[in-house]
């Protein structure tokens, strides 16, 4: 063996040994691990082991001694047989908001009806009923049995109007309740695992409780493809920030760290599970319905710590409601004060910029607008004219950088006429950006304005599609603010129109395309300078207020309500300014300008022409090269 092979061989070990300590599990990952092996050890010996098929379906035991029955339930799921048969009851807990129905299969919440809201058809709205949600936890019996509590039946223990206690019973003193406590002015529910007496009939090695959710999600809103962009499965990090699975096709993630809760997010209602001290590893998947009475169906499958000698009860909590804002914010400094929860990040107000603008300007305007008035329509408005008025010293800039080049509009024609033709470009544009150094101009100095304002018009696209404000609220034509206000519908599949447009027509989408193209027009006249435009640019400027209309055509009628009125205050402000802008006393202060030589260039525009020296340089070299290649 030579030495390079010694050496390759001791590179390679190196990289395994190291490879394997840089993917080494973390503590939580392997206890999860060790959790899942005990669990397949046991699914390994149920196997190994005869079951009697007949005694999983009990009206095949109709015809068998009741001692043989028991013996098989007792084989299948050991000391909680005697919860292997019973009949399905429900009750009813209610309070001013939340009306649940509680099964005594499975323990669990049945159905979830939200009191003050309906659906898109105006009919009660359920969050879920029946078979659209599932709860199971899982129990190791001491015989090593599989044991899921959303298969055995409960007794009711106790009951309140606004609270239950459903009891899972061995057949002796030994039980496991589910506590079930309704706030009465409020959406939470209060949700806790009580084990009694239980070291005996579960498994020793049990520190961990798996939790099973399941839900599928209605669609409640009119517009479906505009409700499906706002459902998403969402999920907070212990000590860190909230995440969400992919809303437009299937997705699944299995997360490693402990998690604080896990939501199932509609447009404006979610269900949330959370827990007070942590979810341990989870695997949570999103299934995508392209049609049908359901937009996703949800699954989490996780696990809290779950003591069964000390008798400590597991306590997590579930929210049914609404995604309100600044309800979701409050439950930091009421109910789970101290826990960090940002609930209210399921109400998505974009990317971190445009969120916090959403959080300390627009809403809170929003807000007391919507206090201070009657009338949602009428409060869209008034944040219009306010955020208008904001912004206007903004405009005034971009509006008085274009006055002045239009102002300039002869002499640059002069130039264009001086230098004509492609060849004398360079010198054309170098000839244009000397005469606006010399009367003061940027050229950039009203385009830097309107980026500035970007960021709060972005954060009002996000705003108006999450606020559930809007919601249910008509103004002039629009019976719902937040969705489309269609003046014309159809039922037949369009290739291309169905799938970007839709099946309908927007009214307010149609004035708002309307006016952005007058504006358009309106602003391209205004800013003609003279100079020389690119090819297919005015087309292109008209190309995009219709582009806007196809994507803008399902949004909600108060997010095209509030384009269509912002750009109209906008051609009104530059007709106003156009009107009361005397062109000749600023042309005159620009000529007098040129008398004043000392004036220094901005730093733009000596980088501009310093880019514009080396332009020119190259290609007279490039003029070089090719005139003595001609020559040979």
């Amino acid at each position: 063996m030579d030495k390079n092979t010694v050496i390759g061989f001791i590179l390679i070990f190196f990289v395994v040994i190291g490879f394997s300590y840089l993917n080494r599990p973390s503590p939580e990952q392997g206890a999860r691990q060790r959790h899942l092996d005990s669990m397949a050890i046991v699914e390994r010996q149920q196997a190994a082991q005869p079951m009697p098929v007949a005694a999983e379906t009990p009206e095949d035991n109709d015809n068998l001694s009741d001692s043989v029955v028991e013996n098989r339930l007792v084989a299948l799921y050991g000391d909680f047989a005697t919860a292997a048969q019973g009949e399905e009851t429900f009750i009813t807990l209610e309070n001013e908001y939340l009306t649940l129905r509680l099964s005594t299969k499975g323990g669990c919440v049945y159905s979830a009806q939200l009191k003050k809201y309906t659906n898109y058809e105006d009919k009660p709205l359920i969050l879920f009923d029946k078979d659209e949600a599932y709860f199971s936890a899982t129990l190791i019996t001491a015989n090593n049995r599989i044991v899921n509590t959303g298969d055995l039946y409960f007794e009711t223990a106790e009951q309140t109007p606004l609270s239950a206690t459903f009891r899972l019973k061995t057949g002796d003193a030994a039980y496991l309740d589910f506590v079930y406590k309704l706030h009465p002015d409020d959406y939470i529910v209060d949700f806790n695992i009580v084990p009694h007496n239980l070291h005996n009939h579960v498994s020793s090695q049990t520190g961990a409780l798996d939790l099973t959710w399941k839900q599928k999600i209605r669609q409640q809103e009119k517009g479906r493809k505009f409700e499906e962009r706002y459902t998403q499965l969402f999920y907070k990090y212990l000590s860190d920030n909230v995440e969400n699975l992919k809303e437009t096709k299937d997705d699944s993630k299995a997360v490693s760290n402990k998690l604080k809760w896990i939501g199932y997010k509609d447009q404006y209602f979610s269900s949330a599970l959370i827990a007070k001290e942590s979810f341990g590893a989870a695997q949570l998947d999103s299934r995508y319905f392209k049609n049908g009475e359901y937009l996703k169906d949800y699954s989490a499958s996780t696990s809290v710590d779950f003591d069964i000698r000390s008798n400590q009860p597991v306590e997590l909590s579930y929210f049914f409601g609404p995604n309100d804002y600044n309800l979701l914010k409050s439950y930091d400094k009421t109910k789970f004060e101290g826990q960090d929860l940002q609930l209210e990040k399921l109400v998505y107000l974009g990317w971190s910029l445009f969120r916090s603008i959403n959080k300390w300007i627009i809403i809170p305007v929003f807000d007391w607008l919507i206090g201070s008035i009657a009338g949602v329509g009428l409060a869209i408005l008034l944040l219009t004219l306010i955020v208008k008025t904001v912004l206007f010293p903004l405009v005034y800039k971009s509006l008085m950088s274009s006055a002045k080049m239009r102002v300039m509009k002869p002499q640059i024609e002069a130039i264009t006429a001086k230098y004509p033709g492609q060849e004398n470009a360079m010198k054309r544009q170098q000839q244009t950006m000397e005469l606006y150094r010399q009367v003061g101009i940027n050229p950039m100095s009203g385009c830097v304005p309107m980026l500035i304002q970007m960021p709060i018009l972005l954060a009002l696209f996000w705003f108006f599609p999450s606020a559930i404000e809007l919601r249910h609220q008509s103004f002039l034509w629009a019976k719902d603010l937040a969705t489309y206000d269609a003046i014309i519908q159809w039922n037949t599949y369009i290739p291309f129109i169905s799938d970007s447009f839709g099946n309908h027509l927007s009214l307010f989408c149609l004035l708002m395309t309307a006016v952005n193209v007058i504006y358009t027009k309106y602003n391209m006249d205004q800013a003609n300078t003279g100079q020389e435009q690119m090819p297919g640019m005015k087309m292109m400027m008209y190309i995009m207020p219709v582009f806007m209309m196809f994507f803008l055509n399902s949004y909600s009628s108060g997010l095209n309500y509030y384009y269509f009125i912002s750009t109209l205050i906008t051609i009104l402000q530059t007709v106003a300014f156009r009107y009361f802008l005397n062109e000749k006393d600023l042309l005159a202060k620009l000529e007098a300008n040129k008398k004043n030589p000392s004036k220094k260039k901005s730093g733009f525009m000596a980088r501009l022409e310093e880019a514009q020296r080396k332009q020119q340089a190259m290609l007279r070299e490039q003029q070089k090269r090719q005139g003595k290649g001609g020559r040979r």
